[in-house]
């Protein structure tokens, strides 16, 4: 055995390997002031920037989930390395020569050690890229040449060949002085009665992580005769080798990625190859499996995706069967990301290989600008199978589309694609919100179709905090036996947020003052609606109040609060009614008309706030050159929403 490295090459390591160079082969950094970088965490899922670099001090900490040290510890954690090897790639990396001192170091039994397994997988890819040039690799060039590639894209790629010849690569590694033990646990060669190579007369795409160093190919069958039928065939799972961890084209297109935040997810190596050529750098494809939840948590490392930055991701499909459930299973994953998703399908069912090559580059780079809403898609295509000209059409569209709708995770989104819903089948926003908590009710029983399956598997819990059992979200949903029925007859109401969530708080303090201090709040609430309220509870109660009048009918009423829970036929709002009405105000002193108009210019503000956002969702979504006039209005109002933001702050803080 090998003697251990010295101390003085160790700290040799620390100092010229900058951490912010290692660290951005995982993560995209930007500055965070202070001499200080920050990004996603790669050791746990979040959705802010917790993970914080400081290339001064030669350090990483992740303020989420505490994970932190120098620059070694980092790639023994985020690869699994030992300490010697972690210094040895480091060394490899800055040119250090490492010197070892006298004596053994005592290991346990452990396999290939992770640095041979990926300078197999090197030499293997020149191996199959010299092999592209030889006269038996003449169908494989014939391939490449038929999907519009030359030389030069197979060599930015490093595109190469597998010989027929079963074991041909198996003896140039053993001559490299590779064990079978190595070749074996590194994907490349398989063991049965002999060693033989695992790919063998196929087209070869180099599969590399996003430090650009191989760890496993993609492989297209050629030959007619090739005993294995599979069109594709790619290296099985290894020590270094994770294919829910893979993305292909990553290597090439993380400086994009993370430049842009934006990130293309096809379908094919192929495709991946188009985008590229064709200006669309920031392609990438999973490798022989469905993109799941690990892809994502990758994707989100490079992009940047967090509160503070949102991207776009861009998903494309075939626009057969199959790509439509690729698209619902997307819709599926969709909460990975903070960025908003979308879909690039182009008309005639062409993926960007076949579009580049019948109409050019620019028939490329149309189809991802021209992309769609993921969720616009998938509820389009549900709608599509149904005759919405005939009232049972509709009724049956509008029983599956809300399924839909209501397997989201983020329920802060639902409202607005149920109103799209709405407006896409041509029925009131109220019957579609119904069926939506209908349709969650459903799935919570268990009983709903596949999206409401779905919604199931999505949500954390099948009831939160803020709603008894039983209890509905609004007017006609009262719990309990119905008369001349069971008690199973009425359906269940769907989950509520709670209502002590901070997010709501502003809203239980305005109800609070309405219903205790109607006199100081008349006058300062005019301009507040139902719209102010994002809970559905609170917003039943302030619907109760604005039809019996609004505050100042309460003015002079010592008997209204009374009224007002008389009007309330649901149980859950009626509770709560009583509940803020004797609640104490969160004001030191008796609220004055100074402490309400800044209380409820709060309020307003916060609504012109989710308003601005929408705003600029719909502005992000609507190109300027295809549709100028929408774009001109859009940014007018955005304007004019803008200065009144900034009026009721003003009057927020006293201006």
């Amino acid at each position: 055995m090998a003697g251990r490295i010295r101390d003085e090459d160790i700290a040799e390591v620390r100092e010229k390997a900058r951490i912010d160079d290692v660290v951005s082969g995982y993560v995209t950094l930007r500055n965070a002031g202070g001499g200080s970088m920050k990004g996603l965490c790669p050791f746990h899922d979040e959705k802010s920037a917790s993970f914080h670099v400081t290339p001064s001090r030669g350090f990483f900490h992740c303020f989420g989930c505490g994970e932190g040290g120098d620059v070694i510890n980092f790639l023994m954690k985020i690869d699994g390395l030992s300490f010697t090897e972690a210094v040895e790639r480091l060394a490899d990396k800055t040119g250090i020569q490492l010197r070892r001192e006298e004596g053994d170091v005592p290991q346990g039994p452990r396999g290939p050690a992770r640095g041979r397994l990926i300078e197999a997988h090197r030499l293997a890819a020149e191996f199959y890229v010299d092999q592209l040039t030889t006269p038996d690799a003449l169908a494989a060039r014939q391939f490449l040449g038929s999907r519009g590639f030359d030389q030069d894209a197979a060599a930015t790629f490093g595109v190469g060949y597998a010989p027929r010849d079963g074991e041909i690569l198996f003896r140039h590694l053993r001559q490299k002085g590779f064990s079978p033990d190595e070749l074996v646990t590194s994907g490349l060669i398989g063991q049965g009665r002999s060693h033989y190579d695992r790919f063998r007369g196929r087209l070869l795409w180099p599969i590399r992580e996003a430090s650009g160093e191989v760890i496993g190919f993609g492989a297209r069958r050629l030959y007619d005769d090739d005993r294995i039928e599979a069109k594709y065939l790619n290296t099985p799972e290894s020590p270094i080798y994770k294919k829910s961890h893979v993305l292909y084209g990553l290597d090439l297109a993380r400086k994009e990625i993370g430049r842009s935040s934006q990130a293309v997810i096809v379908e094919g190596y192929t495709d991946v190859m188009a985008c590229h050529l064709a200006g669309v750098g920031t392609a990438v494809a999973t490798c022989g499996t469905a993109f799941g939840d690990d892809h994502a948590r990758v994707l989100r490392r490079f992009m940047g995706d967090h509160g503070e930055l949102r991207g776009e991701v861009i998903f494309t499909f075939d626009g057969d069967a199959a790509g439509q459930k690729a698209a619902l299973r997307a819709f599926g994953g969709d909460q990975n990301f903070v960025s908003q998703t979308y879909v690039a399908v182009e008309p005639s069912g062409m993926d960007p290989c076949d579009l580049r090559l019948e109409k050019g580059d620019e028939a490329v780079r149309e189809l991802i600008s021209g992309r769609t809403p993921l969720y616009r898609f998938v509820l389009g295509n549900v709608l599509t199978r149904y005759d919405l000209d005939r009232a049972d059409g509709r009724v049956d569209a509008l029983r599956e589309a809300a399924g839909l709708v209501s397997s989201v995770r983020d329920k802060s989104k639902v409202e607005a694609f149920t109103r799209e819903l709405a407006s896409s089948i041509g029925i009131d926003p109220d019957e579609a919100r119904a069926e939506v908590r209908r349709a969650a009710a459903r799935a919570a029983r268990g009983g709903g179709r596949d999206q409401g399956r779905l919604a199931q598997q999505q949500r954390p819990g099948s009831q939160q905090s803020g709603q008894q059992p039983g209890q509905g979200s609004g007017p006609g949903h009262a719990s309990g036996q119905q008369p001349g029925g069971s008690a199973s007859a009425a359906p269940e109401a769907p989950p509520v947020p709670n209502l002590r969530d901070p997010r709501f708080a502003l809203e239980r303090e305005t109800l609070k003052l309405v219903l205790q201090h109607p006199a100081a709040v008349a006058n300062a609430a005019r301009d507040v609606t139902v719209h102010d309220f994002t809970h559905p509870t609170y917003a039943g109660v302030w619907q109760a109040v604005a039809a019996s009048g609004g505050p100042a009918a309460g003015a002079a009423d010592a008997g209204w609060t009374s009224r007002l829970r008389d009007r309330i036929t649901d149980p859950l709002a009626m509770a709560v009614l009583s509940a803020l009405a004797v609640e104490p105000v969160l004001s030191p002193r008796e609220p004055d008309t100074a402490y309400v108009v800044q209380h409820v210019n709060k309020l307003l503000e916060l609504t012109a706030a989710r308003r601005i956002a929408d705003v600029k969702s719909r502005l992000q979504r609507t190109s300027p050159q295809q549709d100028p006039v929408e774009y001109n209005r859009m940014f007018q109002e955005l304007m004019a929403l803008e200065q009144r933001r900034r009026t009721l702050r003003e009057g927020a803080l006293g201006g």
